[in-house]
């Protein structure tokens, strides 16, 4: 059975090789666990979506809860699903300098990613506009 579950969190360290190695590790790591999905990063915030079987989803989400690199880790969005959105990508990485501020603010109140103001189900929308406007870089 396939779920996709969907999480905030902040970064503790904001430097661009922090944010390069988690992104090195997921790219590595999750093909051998069937796991696929994206990661938007901005403002020292992480907005992931992961899917995949089950117990993977749920072995991943329980390992970034206690991972250092991960503070205020939140559960935006959890459901089982028919097919992957987000199958192209190991790890996709959403391009925050390419993003055109007018789509952060139609999903919330100011023109930043902050997924602990809105619903999952915004933020969820969010990923999947950003995807469709060519937002995302890394589809190793």
């Amino acid at each position: 059975m396939l779920v996709r579950l969907l999480y905030a969190s902040r970064a503790v360290d904001t430097s661009a090789d922090a944010i390069d190695a988690i992104l090195a590790q997921s790219r590595q790591s999750n093909p051998l666990c069937g796991i696929t999905g994206i990661l938007c990063y901005g403002g020292g915030i992480f907005l992931q979506a992961i899917e995949g079987g089950r117990m993977a989803v749920s072995e991943l989400y329980g390992h970034i809860q206690k991972d250092a690199r991960h503070k205020d880790v939140v559960l935006l969005h959890y459901e089982e699903i028919s097919e992957r959105r987000f199958g192209g990508w190991t790890m996709g990485q959403v391009n925050m300098s390419r993003i055109n501020v007018s789509i952060l603010l139609k999903y919330a109140e100011k023109p930043e990613l902050d997924p602990y103001a809105v619903s999952g189900k915004v933020s969820l929308a969010l990923l999947e506009e950003l995807m469709a406007t060519a937002s995302i870089m890394g589809r190793a």
